[in-house]
């Protein structure tokens, strides 16, 4: 799930996506300090880093269609930080930031992913993804047999249909469903 629809599907729709956002990648997600520990000041256009040291620059920049904010770090201040090690393996920390609501429903939504009532929720997707992939991979699901969007719901709702029969006669014999990672 994207921070995009994230915010998208929120603001077009009234609709909140329950699903997990992408994790960073980046070593000091792991050890050290990522985004999480920095402080972050839109009116300002500022970042405190968490050794309380403030952000040299705040540029939006343009990248394959999509704004987004880079953040730069003085490189005197950087060189003689005690927990560079943590922060970056260059001589400054440069940051990249969405605009300002992307990256609050991006931070909602990894607290969010915390929770219990989320842990529960989301338990419940590993199920339908199962019955998604038997559609798929057993009754075509993907491809239409058939021309017009009448015709092609009819073939949806076969294909339900016969999804639930399978699934009852699997019940019927006793056969647990298979368990997920």
């Amino acid at each position: 799930m994207t921070i995009a629809n994230l915010v998208q599907s929120q603001s077009d729709y009234g609709v909140d996506l329950v699903g997990s956002t992408l994790k960073t990648h980046w070593y000091q997600a792991e050890t050290g300090y990522d985004l999480t520990h920095f402080s972050i000041d839109w009116e300002a256009e500022t970042v405190t880093c968490p050794q309380g040291r403030t952000s040299s620059s705040w540029t939006p920049v343009q990248d394959a269609g999509k704004s987004l904010i880079k953040v730069k770090f003085s490189q005197s201040d950087c060189k003689v930080c005690p927990a560079r090690a943590s922060c970056t393996g260059t001589t400054r920390r440069t940051l990249t930031l969405h605009p300002r609501e992307q990256m609050q429903a991006l931070f909602a939504a990894r607290k969010r992913e915390e929770t219990d009532e989320f842990k529960d929720s989301y338990r419940h997707r590993a199920g339908i993804e199962g019955t998604h992939s038997q559609g798929v991979r057993t009754m075509g699901l993907r491809r239409s047999r058939y021309i017009g969007l009448p015709k092609t719901h009819l073939g949806h709702v076969a294909v339900a249909a016969a999804v639930n029969i399978v699934q009852l006669m699997s019940w019927l014999r006793g056969e647990a469903p298979e368990q997920t990672r």
